[in-house]
């Protein structure tokens, strides 16, 4: 679509659309790195009509999906929470129970099964590059293969 005139379909369906933005500097390289369009298959569903925990969990989603795609071959995103004693967990998976909760599935650094649950009002994360557990592995990017299921997934 062109920056001119626009119809009023194109108009109120630009203004529906959900949007992202952050521009910053890549210390090791002196780049600046600036964030990508958010994925049609967020925008399927209308936002008006997507509960906090669904639209928390997709945005999640591509904040995880953009941090891998600056990791190494030798680590993998880890996730630190804020305002506790928690500490990480080497994420495995992702869901949400609408309207409001989050859930993430893990493992501890000691290797224990982990999930939080959290209300989206609480919801602070900070990922992390964690070392993979097995060296010689490929990375799990569980990032990509969270987007892979939000384009798959039919809305109602």
């Amino acid at each position: 679509m062109s920056d001119g005139i626009k119809t009023t379909a194109e108009a109120i369906e630009a203004a529906a659309l959900p949007e992202a933005y952050a521009v910053r500097v890549d210390t090791n390289k002196g780049e600046r790195v600036q964030s990508e369009p958010v994925p049609a298959g967020i925008a399927k569903k209308p936002l008006e009509q997507k509960t906090p925990a669904e639209w928390a969990y997709e945005r999640i989603v591509l904040y995880i999906q953009n941090f891998e795609k600056e990791l190494d071959s030798e680590h993998e995103v880890g996730m630190g929470f804020t305002g506790g004693e928690v500490g990480t967990l080497r994420i495995q998976g992702m869901g949400y129970f609408a309207p409001d909760l989050i859930t993430f599935y893990g493992t501890d650094p000691n290797g224990a099964k982990t999930q939080l649950v959290q209300h989206v009002s609480q919801l602070n994360v900070m990922l992390v590059a964690s070392a993979k557990e097995d060296e010689k592995a490929e990375p799990n990017r569980i990032g990509f293969k969270l987007a892979e299921d939000l384009e798959e997934t039919p809305t109602s």
